[in-house]
């Protein structure tokens, strides 16, 4: 079977969360760090499906590199179902960058809550050294 390879570009919801009481912080909202860590394993989700998808090197595994332009737009309430929609915007030699657009499900209404984008880099997790490893068999 050939490997399925997607648009660059494509949303996929990587993750769906309920808030709930445990994540809040002192003023009774999320705490911006839970919201981080889960944009960070979205991202990371995201780009190991886009290399899957693509028939990519298959001792790769994601570590992230950076977290960059993240906005906290509006809060995010206990009893929010949060859904974090990725797009990997561009692929490297060993590395992708991926954009997160974070909602809140709150009751009938849907709120952009928080956007990101974080840069993976592969790594080959059977080596000490954990080097970046290309994403892609070179031709």
């Amino acid at each position: 079977m050939e490997p399925r390879q997607s648009s660059l570009g494509e949303s996929y919801v990587a993750i769906q969360v309920p808030m709930m009481p445990r994540d809040t912080n002192k003023h009774g909202t999320i705490f911006g760090g839970v919201i981080l860590s889960y944009i960070d394993l979205a991202g990371a989700i995201a780009a190991q499906r886009e290399l899957q998808l693509r028939g990519g090197n298959p001792h790769a595994a994601f570590v992230t590199v950076a977290l960059n332009r993240v906005e906290f737009k509006k809060p995010v309430l206990v009893g929010d179902v949060v859904r974090f929609v990725t797009q990997v915007i561009r692929i490297g030699r060993t590395s992708m960058t991926v954009k997160v657009d974070v909602y809140a499900d709150r009751g009938p209404e849907t709120i952009h809550v928080t956007e990101a984008e974080g840069v993976f880099v592969a790594v080959d997790l059977r080596q000490p050294e954990r080097r970046p490893v290309p994403l892609f068999p070179e031709q």
